[in-house]
């Protein structure tokens, strides 16, 4: 900014020193084209809004585990290359964070807490972007329910407990289909959707003046569930010791119907969804060399205490950059900019 003002001085010299012939009408002086004002800008969410296991992390926020640049860094560089500039007024995604944290504190462990996200919601706030479901709909207890190695010291950092651990890991998907691993999901389900009207209703008592955008979550597992049988660079499988027969299970009847419900309740509370499952069929963890999510317990690129933080499903720095870039595109429609 400073440069523009010393451009400013020099023109205006050149032009007082000019020869006679060169003149300026009075109240026509030439002036740079002002740039558009800054929206202020909020990020809520979880580990997927936060960067989980991108490095380096901010330290100022280690307990969630949030990266330095993580995907509103991406958001806000994308849109200011289309002239949308973003004034983010905050950004408290936090690991581990579902929707009631949003209104509710969130306990970090070690008797540390996170205020309720929206504290940094303010009259002011005119975008809310917003990543929030998984949690609540129980992907960590229901990847524990079908992992014995999550169960064990490797799954310590997903703090979630297996719905049952009476069930055997290997029979988790008939575990979710009949009795009470069925009446277990439905009932998280129908919390999930409730939260997420809750969650429009908070944003508008707010910030009532604010577009608000809902994230939704990539695709984890491709409609070839035959490809999660590769093996990743450390030797491991892109979804663990989950059961082959539970992988279009975690697709089909949690992942897809929980893109679904958000994308519905988005639209009923005339917000604005940005749907990465459906644009992420191919980069999904089981995708070799364009996956763009981190493979369960593969170790991250974040190092705490002399140990890899594994990855949980989380997305990758590919991810990251591809998911960031296609909700700038989406944000960008909404002001007008970019393809319809």
């Amino acid at each position: 900014m400073a440069l523009k003002g010393i451009s400013a001085v020099v023109l205006a010299v050149a032009l007082a020193t000019a020869a006679p012939s060169l003149t300026v009408p009075s109240g026509t002086a030439p002036s740079a084209k002002a740039n558009p004002p800054a929206i202020p800008t909020v990020f809520l969410g979880d580990a997927f809004v936060g960067g989980y296991g991108i490095a380096p992390v901010d330290e100022t926020r280690l307990p969630c585990v949030r990266a330095q640049e993580n995907l509103p860094d991406v958001i806000e560089d994308q849109l200011a290359d289309q002239a949308i500039l973003l004034n983010i007024t905050a950004d408290v995604a936090c690991a581990g964070a579902r929707l009631n944290h949003v209104w509710e504190e969130q306990d970090l462990g070690g008797g540390m807490t996170a205020q309720p996200q929206k504290k940094v919601l303010a009259k002011s706030t005119e975008l809310v972007v917003a990543g929030l479901g998984a949690n609540t709909v129980g992907l960590g207890r229901i990847l524990k329910q079908c992992s014995a190695r999550l169960r064990g010291a490797e799954g310590a950092l997903l703090p979630d407990k297996a719905v049952s651990s009476r069930s055997r890991a290997a029979d988790c998907t008939a575990y979710f289909t009949r009795g009470a691993g069925k009446a277990w999901l439905a009932a998280r389900f129908e919390e999930t959707g409730k939260d997420l009207d809750k969650l429009f209703s908070e944003i508008g008592s707010e910030s009532p003046s604010a577009k608000v955008v809902l994230v939704g979550y990539p695709r984890l597992v491709p409609k070839d569930t035959k490809l999660c049988r590769a093996k990743l660079p450390d030797g491991g499988k892109p979804l663990a010791d989950v059961p082959e027969a539970a992988l279009s299970f975690l697709d089909t009847k949690v992942q897809g119907p929980l893109n679904t419900l958000m994308r519905q309740k988005a639209k009923q509370h005339h917000a604005h969804f940005v749907d990465l499952y459906a644009v992420s069929g191919a980069s999904t963890a089981c995708d070799g060399a364009d996956r763009a999510v981190g493979g369960l317990l593969e170790p991250s690129m974040v190092t705490l205490l002399h140990q890899k933080v594994p990855w949980f499903l989380q997305a990758n720095e590919t991810g990251r950059d591809a998911y960031g870039d296609t909700v700038a595109q989406s944000i960008a429609r909404m002001y007008g900019r970019g393809p319809a």
